[in-house]
């Protein structure tokens, strides 16, 4: 039976196990009963070049079913990018051991705020490196579950070149975390979410690591570990298993050894909002704060794009890179204007935000490059939370399926529009699913680039 994405992902159709089929290995481990017990606190452990932002509607939803805010941390890697040779030092990036460190740390201060025992821990893609690498090296009595979404825990490639680097499967590294009977350190219930053949970096054909034709060595099973409980969601991609609502199910249920209440987000009647600007110095993402950013925010219309009078916020940030606190209404759309040293003034869409966070974190857009050079306007539309699939989903930029979006397996979370200059100053329309962002197209001329940031 072929089951569309909308039965996938909402439930339907006849056969449960399309939406999400359970594979236990080898002395596979079950989570604790804690039908009436309190949710342990939970630690969220972002991937690649990436940061803690990105568990924002993972946190709301958390609230949404009662859990506090303040028994909820996410971690923001210092250096989030891994370098090519795991032993090798490389400026911008982390080792394993360094994401083993930070995350040990930030493990030792969840507990000492919250006094408990031991904590949940949930990590995306290769943040599932840093958790499995901190319980198997003495961290295994501070853990009482482990989540690995998407994380491929027996390579992005398994072959005898590039040994050092920590994606390999047949490298050091992830040969020492895989070796025994069992793939899973005693003490803590494991669990792996992953994609039905929708995630990029669980393939056989090399093409989407930039080998085409190449076999990797690993196959859509990769993400998988034996003794632990492994969940296969569909047609889900390698960012969603970790971000999706239908991820967050699973997530909570194991973790709190129930159902959750409620899958949606429950609005706020009133929201703050803070962060922090960090930048890509030499085109490498770091969390390392950008001191001196300027950071503006505005109401805008929903249908225009254009703004509502003044800034509602206005701020600078310090030493340690953060902007705000702002208070906005949870049905206003916004747009956030961000100035930083060396960098396009970044014109940031974003759709209203229903509850309060203080993880709503900031980049400068790239700068504008050569192919840029004849454009009156650039504007990006990015979903940072997922890839964009085509036919998966439905994806308009400017009343058009993107030309820079790949279809087949989902592996491109941003895509552009280059408009001429007599179009400069009118609006954009971004949609992705049932949301729907309007934004402006700045003057390329003035350094200036629009980005409509889809939230889910």
């Amino acid at each position: 039976m072929k089951l569309s994405r909308r039965s996938i992902l909402l439930g339907t159709g006849s056969l449960p196990f399309a939406i999400a089929s359970l594979r236990t290995g080898a002395l596979a481990q079950t989570a604790p009963a804690a039908q009436n017990a309190e949710v342990p606190p939970v630690l969220f452990v972002h991937g690649n070049g990436d940061y803690d932002a990105l568990w924002m509607t993972t946190l709301w939803r958390m609230e949404s079913n009662g859990v506090a805010r303040d028994r909820m941390a996410a971690i923001n890697f210092t250096d989030p990018l891994a370098r090519s040779d795991d032993k090798v030092e490389q400026a911008g990036r982390s080792s394993t051991e360094d994401q083993r460190r930070e995350l040990a740390a930030a493990i030792a201060e969840l507990k000492r705020r919250t006094g408990a025992a031991r904590v949940a821990l949930v990590g995306s893609s290769r943040g599932g490196y840093a958790i499995r690498n901190v319980i198997r090296n003495g961290g295994a009595g501070d853990v009482s579950h482990a989540v690995l979404c998407g994380t491929p825990n027996h390579g992005v490639f398994a072959t005898d070149d590039q040994l050092g680097n920590e994606f390999n499967g047949r490298g050091a590294f992830l040969r020492g975390l895989n070796e025994g009977e069992s793939e899973v350190t005693p003490g803590a219930a494991f669990l792996t979410l992953r994609s039905d053949g929708m995630d990029k970096y669980a393939q056989a054909d090399g093409r989407f690591i930039g080998k085409p034709g190449t076999p990797t060595g690993v196959t859509n099973e990769g993400p998988e570990l034996k003794g632990a409980t492994n969940l296969v969601l569909g047609a889900l991609d390698h960012r969603e298993v970790a971000f999706h609502p239908r991820a967050f199910r699973e997530i909570y249920k194991f973790i709190a050894g129930r159902e959750p209440a409620r899958i949606a987000i429950v609005p706020a009647r009133s929201v703050s909002l803070s962060g922090r600007v960090t930048g890509t110095p030499g085109g490498v993402p770091t969390n390392r704060p950008v001191v001196g950013a300027t950071v503006e925010i505005f109401r805008i219309d929903s249908e225009t794009g254009e703004r509502w009078g003044e800034a509602v916020h206005k701020s600078q940030t310090g030493a340690g890179g953060r902007w705000g606190r702002a208070h906005v209404d949870p049905d206003w759309s916004l747009e956030f204007v961000l100035t930083t040293p060396d960098a396009p003034t970044t014109h940031i869409y974003r759709s209203p935000f229903p509850r309060s966070s203080d993880v709503v974190h900031l980049r400068p857009a790239r700068p504008l490059g050569a192919a840029d050079k004849d454009a009156g306007a650039v504007v990006i539309m990015s979903r940072p939370r997922g890839y964009f699939g085509l036919p998966r989903d439905v994806v308009l930029l400017d009343g058009k399926e993107p030309a820079d979006v790949k279809p087949g397996v989902p592996t491109d979370s941003a895509a552009t529009l280059r408009l001429p200059a007599a179009e400069v100053g009118r609006n954009v329309v971004a949609e992705f699913g049932e949301e729907r962002i309007v934004a402006r197209a700045w003057p390329a001329s003035e350094n200036r680039i629009a980005i409509a940031e889809l939230t889910y």
